[in-house]
């Protein structure tokens, strides 16, 4: 997969060893436990700790797309912001939380503060977890918007789309599963344990679609829901292995190649990384590096509905659905397309926040009301404090 890992921090023996592990495809993790410590992520374990916090108002100019500002002078409150960075900065209470690699601000379309931490390198794409779906969903926007699918196609059945799968020899209804439904997490598929044996030591035949079969065929029959056209939602990586089956399956050439040249290269994001998944396609549940700025980038493509520097990269029709609460999945938490959000009422106020999540620590939070957007990088175990946290400071400061 495409990977371009310019750092300067580290010792120039630490990229060939990462090119030779992102060769692995990690098969156990990927089937058996979503959330499973990836070798990427192990990789970034041999970066040093910073010896001093980096922290600027005044983010400098990269020529990588992003027009930088001034905290305060452009916006924003110094003394709060600086306040809750401080205490980022600070030494871990806890094994769990407290390991924040990097926070970027950007208000009003300019990067107004920048600050990395013990692993953050302003050059080194971080290693992402969950927060991979959301950058998958946005494929599946950018196709759109060139052409190569439509809205309505998204209420049709994923198999359509998959042309090497043979229906009859799938579980029953599966064949329905469209991806309006994968990409809420609504599937329905729920494969047993003791079934994920028959295919995890044969890793040749999940190649290509056989991936996609996999789940679709051992999966357990899908039950009928009367007046429903979805399935409990159930946060799993199957889902996602659909949609970028499916990108694979209608763009020119192969979904690696789009993601790179179609969805990342046109808003300057050159420097990534994104592992391959056992298909052989780019992995979808988890998977992908960026740099935190380039996180900023799709934080600020949320922000203005699927623009990008004044032209329409994703349909706004489909980004507004991507990041509506389609599902609610607890009693403050909703889910679109990939995308979470919620409502946080905070001094009295209610603010709307949009979130891509990465376990360990990896967010975007995009504040509609505020215009106002935030991207973090940790090592954290788990989510962390920030979801609890950051909107709390960060909202009083703007």
């Amino acid at each position: 997969m495409n990977l371009n890992l310019l750092t300067s921090y580290i010792v120039l023996a630490f990229l060939p060893l990462g090119k030779t592990l992102l060769a692995s495809t990690g098969l156990a993790p990927e089937v058996t436990d979503l959330n499973a410590a990836d070798i990427s992520f192990e990789k970034e374990k041999g970066i040093p700790y910073l010896k001093k916090p980096f922290i600027t108002r005044k983010p400098r100019d990269r020529n990588d797309q992003l027009t930088v500002g001034e905290l305060g002078k452009d916006g924003g409150k110094k003394e709060k912001i600086l306040h809750y960075v401080r205490k980022l900065a600070e030494p871990a209470d806890s094994p769990k939380h407290g390991k924040t690699d990097s926070l970027l601000v950007a208000y009003k379309d300019k990067l107004i503060f920048e600050s990395y931490f013990r692993r953050g390198r302003a050059n080194y794409p971080h290693y992402q977890m969950s927060i991979t779906k959301s950058y998958t969903a946005y494929a599946i926007g950018r196709a759109i918007q060139l052409g190569h699918l439509s809205m309505e196609d998204l209420h049709k059945p994923v198999v359509s789309f998959l042309r090497e799968i043979k229906t009859n020899q799938l579980a029953k209804g599966a064949d329905k599963i469209t991806l309006h439904q994968a990409m809420q997490m609504r599937s329905g598929i729920r494969l047993p344990k003791k079934k994920i044996g028959n295919f995890m030591q044969k890793p040749n035949l999940l190649r290509g679609q056989g991936q996609a079969r996999a789940y679709l065929q051992f999966t357990e029959d899908l039950p009928v829901l009367p007046n429903s056209s979805f399935q409990p939602f159930k946060y799993q990586a199957a889902d996602t292995v659909f949609t970028m089956q499916v990108l694979e399956s209608i763009v020119p050439g192969s979904a690696e190649g789009f993601i790179r040249d179609e969805l990342l290269k046109p808003m300057g994001i050159l420097n990534y990384g994104w592992q391959e998944d056992l298909s052989g396609f780019p992995k979808s549940a988890a998977g992908s590096s960026l740099r935190s700025r380039d996180m900023i980038k799709m934080g600020l493509l949320t922000l203005h509905q699927g623009k990008w520097k004044g032209k329409q990269h994703l349909p706004k029709d489909f980004v507004k659905r991507a990041t509506s609460p389609l599902v609610q999945t607890n009693e403050e938490n909703f889910y679109g397309y990939f995308w979470w959000s919620q409502t946080r009422e905070i001094n009295g106020k209610k603010y709307p926040i949009i979130q891509g999540r990465g376990a360990g620590g990896q967010f975007i939070f995009v504040f509609p009301s505020l215009d106002l957007v935030v991207a973090a990088t940790a090592h954290n175990k788990g989510m962390g404090r920030m979801l609890k946290e950051l909107p709390e400071a960060l909202t009083q400061a703007f």
